[in-house]
């Protein structure tokens, strides 16, 4: 056990300074100057070391004040794998090096560790992270946030009420510091009052074969039972498992309404904070393996009355349509009406969003002082409800009202219903 921690145990005494404190870069934040020692680095845990899991480990390892000294996934392959890659890229020769485990219980367990990337199936974000912040691990847990709305309000209600310090992953708050600025220009009234926003993320055009249904024996080395976990048994088949098959498996995820809809969403709840209370749209949902919304049509509106669209495209990006400019914002762009509010600087005394351009660099910095990093859990879960409501709009066929003060479904019990998702047992919320 290590004698010293950077993790909540060892800074809650200095926690209420830290968070009065300004948000301050340092140039080892940034990679330079010379890497902290050990005993200094938080001490991260990956649980999921799949595709979107092993890019969010090579980014980690490139963090100087964090070390990753243990991956979690029940592909035998992938955790040994990725096990090696990080004792190859510490050089690790003492045998002490990077554990791998098959169940994400034994890495809680270890008091060594401070924080957790939990880069799973969508199914799993929100379990693992309750078992993550309870067991005193600060958490990132990739995008979309829960299976469902439920989901979200109870890991909500857990990173507040352990202390945990949580990120998001909507790396386009940080990466893309365009988003940033436009997000600034709404805020802080530069367009004049918000008349409509638009929302556009990919659909899932490509892969309207609907996926097999045929069963086929489990892979060795692959543990079929706990990769499931809390979802219902299906049998397995040769796209079950794939990147597509737990994108597209309803019993799993949402699909990109929400999985692609995640980043373009926060990015319009980042520059206009409110979720939309009416909600209504139509998709078109394969009835094979693949079940969740391949493409989708929704619109609705705020509590003021502003409009609100959100449709499958073929890109991500949000545009905010004001009274005196419009500014739409996406990955690699952002392009504003008239051009001139692209070279606006920002006032001191006006409202900054931007604290670092590098996500998981921010994480890990807040992981240490104690403050909320740039993509917190409040906004990660209004704008996840919107996914949310836009899916059982579509699915339901009828326009839905949403209570924003109570964060319920007014006026439609059987859509009230669809707020939560049964867990197999003996996995619950």
């Amino acid at each position: 056990m290590k004698t010293q921690k950077l993790s909540r145990r060892r800074f809650l005494q200095g926690a209420a300074a830290a968070a009065a404190a300004p948000y301050v870069i340092t140039s080892t934040a940034l990679g330079q100057g010379e890497v902290p020692a050990a005993s200094e680095r938080v001490a991260i845990g990956h649980i999921g070391v799949g595709g979107q899991g092993s890019g969010l480990l090579g980014g980690f390892l490139h963090v100087p004040n964090s070390r990753s000294v243990a991956v979690c996934d029940p592909f035998k392959d992938r955790r040994e794998g990725r096990a090696a890659m990080i004792d190859a890229h510490y050089k690790e020769t003492s045998g002490k090096g990077c554990a791998a485990y098959r169940d994400f219980e034994e890495l809680l367990a270890r008091d060594d560790v401070d924080a957790v990337v939990i880069a799973t199936t969508d199914h799993w974000h929100v379990p693992i992270g309750l078992a993550a912040v309870k067991a005193g691990k600060d958490v990132y847990i990739e995008k979309p946030l829960g299976l469902s709305i439920a989901q979200n309000q109870a890991m909500r209600a857990a990173v507040r009420r352990y202390g945990a310090v949580f990120q998001y992953g909507t790396q386009q708050r940080s990466f893309n510091v365009h988003c940033a600025l436009a997000c600034e220009l709404v805020r802080n009234g530069y367009l004049g009052a918000v008349k409509e926003i638009r929302v556009g993320a990919p659909g899932a055009y490509q892969y309207g074969d609907g996926g097999s249904t045929t069963p086929i024996p489990v892979p060795d080395g692959f543990d079929y039972d706990r990769w499931l976990g809390p979802a219902p048994v299906t049998p397995y088949t040769a796209d079950r498992c794939t990147s597509w098959g737990t994108y597209y498996h309803y019993d799993n995820s949402i699909g990109f309404i929400a999985g692609w809809g995640a980043h373009p969403l926060d990015i319009a709840h980042w520059g206009f904070p409110h979720t939309p209370v009416e909600y209504e749209g139509t998709g078109t949902i394969p009835e094979k393996l693949f079940n969740t919304i391949f493409t989708w049509n929704v619109k609705g509106r705020y509590a003021d009355g502003t409009p609100f669209f959100f449709d499958s495209s073929n890109d991500n990006w949000t545009k905010f349509v004001g009274e005196e400019g419009t500014v739409t914002a996406s990955r690699g762009w952002i392009k504003a009406e008239p051009e001139s509010l692209l070279k606006v600087k920002i006032r001191p005394d006006e409202i900054h969003l931007l604290q670092t351009n590098h996500h998981y660099q921010g994480f890990i910095d807040c992981v240490k002082s104690r403050v909320d990093p740039v993509s917190v859990i409040e906004s990660a879960v209004q704008s996840d409800i919107i996914s949310h409501l836009g899916d059982i709009a579509i699915r339901t066929g009828r326009k839905i009202q949403w209570d924003p003060a109570k964060e319920q479904i007014v006026g439609d019990a059987d859509a009230a219903r669809r707020c939560s998702r049964p867990m197999r047992s003996p996995w619950r919320l």
